[in-house]
C-alpha cells in the first residue's frame, strides 16, 4: 500500500452501530458502556455533508447520523479551542475556570481594553471526566490534540496523564505540519498523520476489549496549516467547479481524513462486536475559521452562519454534533434543543452509571433525555464570554442564547445588538431597537450570570493607540492571501 492511502473503511460497521436490541457479545451487557468522544478541530457547522456541505465528503459521519441523532443547534463553550477542551473535560464554562482564551493567547498592547490575567492551563484542582470514568473503573486513553497543558515552568502535572488517561498519543515526534518523517508503525503505514493516530486509537480498542472504557481522540483537522493527504487533495482538486459555497479541495482533503479516521474507528469497535455497547459523540470545538485580522482566508464558510472561528457570531460556536449508539432510542432523528460542550461531562457520567448529582460549578446538563427523545424541549439559557481580542476580528464580548433570541455585549463601546435566530440565522438584522423589552430582560440575565461565576473582564488599556491596535506583542499580525 502506498504510504499516502488509507485503510479501506468499512461502511457496514456504521450500519451496525444502533445494535441496543441485539447482541454479539452477551458479556458486554454485564459491564458498563464503552465511550468514544471524537472531537474535530475548526469543523464549522456545516462542515460535514449531513449538515449541508456541498463540496466535503463525509460518508461515514454521515451514515453515523443516520444511525444516530443529529444536533443542530449544537454549541461550543467557546470561539477558540482551549476553553472548549476545557468544558468537556469539566462541565464547567470557561468564564468559571477564568481559561477563556487559547492556551496561550494573544496580547494585544495597543488594543482599547487590556485582557484580565487569564489561567494559561487547565489545573489540576478540577476533576476531569477522564479522572471520573478511571475511577469508575474505566480504561482511559487521549489520542491527538490536548492543549490545556502550562508551558515552560507550568507545565508539571497539566498533561492528558495527569488528569485522568492512563495512556496519551499525542503529536509523532518529526511530524512537520501533518505529515510525519516516518509512516506509522501501525496498519495504515501512512506518513499523514490523522492516520497514524487512528492507528493509535485503533490499536487502544484492541487493548481494552474486554474492559470498558473511553477514548478520547481529538483531532488535530481541519485546522491551520491547510494541508492535505496528496490522494485526497487530487481528488477534491477533480470536483471544484464554479458556484460551490466550499471549494477548497485542500481544506475537502483535511475533512475527508477525518472522515475516514471516524469509519476506522467504528470498524473496530464492530470487528471486536463492541457496537452494541458504545456510546459515540462527534463534535467540534468551534466553527471553521474563515477570516483572520479582517480577511477572508479562503479555507472554508460557515454559511449560512455569520463569520467563524474567534468571532462572536454563530459562526464561530455553532457546531455539527452526533451522537449514536447507547442510550440512543430512535435513529436517524434530528434535534433542535440547543446543546454545549459543557453537556458532555454529565451526559458521559450518566451513560457510565455514574451519578450525575449537582455539584459546585455546575455549567451543563445531561443530555440523555433527549438522545432517549429528540423532541424533548428545555427551557434554559446558554452563555458565553470572550474578554479577549482574536484574529478572527472582534473586540471582547459576552452573549446569551435564550430561546429563539441571541443577544451580544461588545465591551470597547457597550454595544448591543440582539438577533432571532429561527428568522435570521445569518444574524444580519439588529432588533436591540425595535425589542427594547427582550433586550433589557437578555442583558439582565447575562449580568447576572457574569457575576454568578465570577466572570473577569477587560479593563480600560492606558497605552491605547488607535493606529497600532492590531498589533501583537512580539510581531506585526502576517497578512493572509
Amino acid at each position: 500500500m502506498n504510504a499516502m492511502q488509507a485503510p479501506a473503511i468499512c461502511l457496514t460497521a456504521l450500519m451496525l452501530l444502533p445494535m441496543s436490541n441485539v447482541s454479539k457479545a452477551d458479556g458486554n451487557r454485564a459491564r458498563r458502556p464503552n465511550i468514544v468522544l471524537l472531537l474535530a478541530d475548526d469543523l464549522g457547522w456545516t462542515g460535514l455533508g449531513c449538515f449541508g456541505s456541498d463540496f466535503y465528503e463525509t460518508p461515514n459521519l454521515d451514515r453515523l447520523a443516520n444511525n444516530g441523532v443529529k444536533f443542530t443547534n449544537a454549541y461550543s463553550a467557546c470561539t477558540v479551542c482551549s476553553p472548549t477542551r476545557a468544558s468537556i473535560m469539566t462541565g464547567m464554562s470557561p468564564a468559571r475556570l477564568h481559561l477563556t482564551d487559547f492556551i496561550s493567547g494573544q496580547d494585544r498592547p495597543y488594543a482599547k481594553l487590556s485582557i484580565p490575567n487569564w489561567t494559561k492551563v487547565l489545573t489540576s484542582s478540577h476533576i476531569t471526566i477522564a479522572e471520573v470514568l478511571r475511577d469508575a473503573g474505566y480504561a482511559t486513553c487521549h489520542v491527538g490534540k490536548w492543549h490545556l497543558n502550562g508551558k515552560a515552568r507550568n507545565a508539571k502535572g497539566t498533561f492528558p496523564t495527569d488528569q485522568g488517561f492512563d495512556v496519551s498519543h499525542g503529536r509523532p515526534p518529526g511530524t512537520r505540519g501533518y505529515f510525519l518523517s516516518q509512516p506509522s508503525s501501525g496498519r495504515s503505514r501512512s506518513t499523514w498523520m490523522t492516520d497514524a493516530l487512528t492507528d493509535r486509537a485503533c490499536e487502544f480498542i484492541d487493548r481494552s476489549a474486554e474492559d470498558p472504557f473511553f477514548l478520547y481522540f481529538a483531532y488535530h483537522v481541519p485546522h491551520t496549516p491547510i494541508q492535505g493527504r496528496p490522494d485526497l487533495v487530487e481528488k477534491f482538486q477533480q470536483k471544484v467547479r464554479p458556484g460551490l459555497t466550499h471549494r477548497n479541495p485542500t481544506y475537502a482533503a483535511m475533512v475527508a481524513s477525518l472522515d475516514e479516521s471516524v469509519g476506522r474507528i467504528v470498524s473496530r469497535l464492530e470487528q471486536n462486536h463492541l457496537l452494541d455497547n458504545t456510546l459515540v459523540v462527534f463534535i467540534s470545538d468551534n466553527g471553521g475559521l474563515t477570516q483572520r485580522y479582517g480577511m477572508h482566508d479562503g479555507f472554508t464558510e460557515n454559511l449560512p452562519l455569520r463569520r467563524g472561528k474567534g468571532s462572536a457570531y454563530e459562526g464561530g460556536r455553532r457546531v455539527p454534533a452526533i451522537v449514536s449508539g447507547v442510550r440512543v432510542r430512535d435513529t436517524g432523528v434530528v434535534c433542535e434543543t440547543p446543546i454545549i460542550t459543557t453537556d458532555l461531562f454529565y451526559t458521559l457520567k450518566e451513560v457510565a452509571g455514574v451519578e450525575v448529582g449537582p455539584q459546585t460549578g455546575s455549567d451543563g446538563r445531561s443530555l440523555v433525555p433527549l438522545l432517549e427523545n429528540a423532541e424533548t424541549a428545555w427551557e434554559r439559557d446558554l452563555f458565553w464570554h470572550y474578554p479577549h481580542y482574536h484574529a478572527g476580528g472582534d473586540s471582547p464580548y459576552s452573549a446569551i442564547r435564550s430561546g429563539k433570541y441571541r443577544l451580544i455585549e461588545f465591551h470597547e463601546d457597550n454595544a448591543v445588538v440582539l438577533y432571532d435566530l429561527e428568522s435570521d440565522a445569518g444574524e444580519r438584522t439588529d432588533l436591540a431597537q425595535q425589542r427594547p423589552d427582550v433586550t433589557r430582560s437578555l442583558l439582565s440575565k447575562l449580568h447576572a450570570w457574569r457575576r454568578s461565576v465570577s466572570a473577569q473582564m477587560p479593563t480600560p488599556n492606558p497605552n491605547y493607540d488607535p493606529a497600532r491596535a492590531q498589533q501583537v506583542r512580539g510581531r506585526r499580525p502576517r497578512k493572509v492571501s
